[in-house]
């Protein structure tokens, strides 16, 4: 079986019911991934966890540090990998409180470290980005979800958002016209990467809020932790379920 790793989100610092093994600090060439990589068995299965944010979530969207996180995951051997997200909903499908496994995405950041193809090269490299996610651990996704009676939706474009600041109406307006059903901030360079190094990769997202001009007031972080709080529990339910697959 290969070996699952899983890159958790906000509201996915820790990952409850992970019997912790071990940690291990790895070095790359690429500097610190985001904290010391967690091993443990999830479900009675091993896997590596790490927090994307860092262990106390003091790391922004922008400033995490994707290609170390990655490499760093590769050389625990790790060969697939969840990225958990919180983010919001922008189609009528999407809102909070949905889980989903989106299967496209659109990048909108800038200023990010988003290729490990950049220096030293014999020739110019280009990877393949038509299908952004691993068909196989999506449908390990979906097929997880049923068997824990979680329901999912299957599908759905992720648009890769800057941050740390949220969105402006106009800007979640113009996303929609491009096609983006959710919006987050971590998504990429986080799933190219995985790309670049080989690595089976996937994205599982809990939709928490609205997006900007999605409903009428300001967007609230009471109501993000209202839905963090409960829909994390089903998506362990979910990672719990795949894992032992």
């Amino acid at each position: 079986m290969q070996t699952l790793g899983i890159i958790g989100g906000s509201g996915l610092t820790r990952l409850k019911a992970l019997s912790v093994e071990r940690q291990e600090v790895i070095t790359t060439p690429y500097g610190e991934p985001s904290a010391p990589l967690t091993f443990g068995r999830f479900d009675g299965t091993q896997v590596v966890f790490l927090p994307r944010h860092g262990p106390s979530h003091t790391i922004p969207p922008h400033r995490v540090n994707y290609r170390a996180n990655l490499w760093a995951m590769r050389e625990a051997g790790v060969e697939r990998i969840i990225g958990m997200a919180a983010v919001g909903g922008i189609t009528p499908p999407m809102a909070p409180g949905v889980l989903a496994v989106p299967d496209q995405i659109i990048d909108y950041t800038w200023g990010r470290d988003h290729t490990l193809y950049e220096a030293d090269l014999s020739s110019v490299t280009h990877i393949d980005f038509t299908d952004p996610y691993c068909a196989g651990l999506r449908s390990d996704l979906l097929r997880a979800a049923r068997s824990a009676d979680v329901e999912v939706f299957d599908g759905g474009t992720y648009g890769a958002t800057q941050g740390p600041r949220l969105e402006t109406s106009a800007e979640i307006r113009r996303m929609e016209r491009d096609g983006c059903d959710l919006v987050g901030m971590t998504g990429m360079p986080e799933a190219s990467l995985a790309k670049e190094l080989g690595l089976c990769y996937a994205c599982l997202a809990l939709s928490v809020n609205w997006a900007a001009g999605k409903e009428d007031g300001p967007i609230t972080m009471a109501e993000i932790e209202r839905y963090l709080e409960e829909g994390m529990g089903r998506a362990r339910k979910v990672l719990a379920a795949v894992a032992g697959a």
